[in-house]
């Protein structure tokens, strides 16, 4: 019986280690790192986050290398990638918060459309295990409001 995507264990997964790549997010769901193909956000609000995905597609995001400011879900236009709306507190940004309250690390991917000094060249790769450190609901670039979580790596 397979496991459920809430239950997977965080460290390590079968054979995968930071540095890790993967062509697509296909190829990243089947793997198991982070199941969702489409949502950024792997987890619950019951158990708390399994993983992120970092891929430039919220405005509000922030890649220091081994300290990301991450825009939670929500409110974004799917066509125009612009934030629209201000975002909820629902199931994926309420796994982000639970594991802030738990302490429970979580799984960054970085995909290559970030454009930015810390993403691989192509496709997404793993980069080890964060931790939540702080959130935030603030007004974000385009005026909504929006969660904003501080994620710290684990050395």
């Amino acid at each position: 019986m397979a496991q459920p995507q809430s239950d997977l264990p965080l460290k390590p997964i079968d054979d995968f280690r930071p540095g890790d790549t993967f062509r697509n997010r296909i190829e990243l769901s089947l793997s198991g790192l982070h199941r969702p193909r489409r949502a950024g956000i792997s987890g619950t609000g019951k158990t708390g986050a399994n993983s992120i995905i970092l891929a430039g597609m919220y405005e509000d995001d922030v890649d220091l290398g081994d300290v990301i400011y991450y825009a939670g879900h929500g409110g974004r236009d799917q066509k125009t990638g612009r934030q629209v709306a201000d975002q909820v507190l629902d199931t994926y940004n309420l796994a982000l918060l639970r594991s802030l309250e738990t302490e429970r690390p979580v799984r960054l991917i970085r995909g290559a459309t970030l454009r930015n000094e810390f993403a691989p060249a192509e496709g997404y790769r793993y980069e080890g295990l964060y931790r939540v450190e702080e959130v935030e609901r603030i007004r974000g670039k385009a005026g909504f409001w929006i969660w904003l979580f501080k994620l710290v790596q684990i050395v």
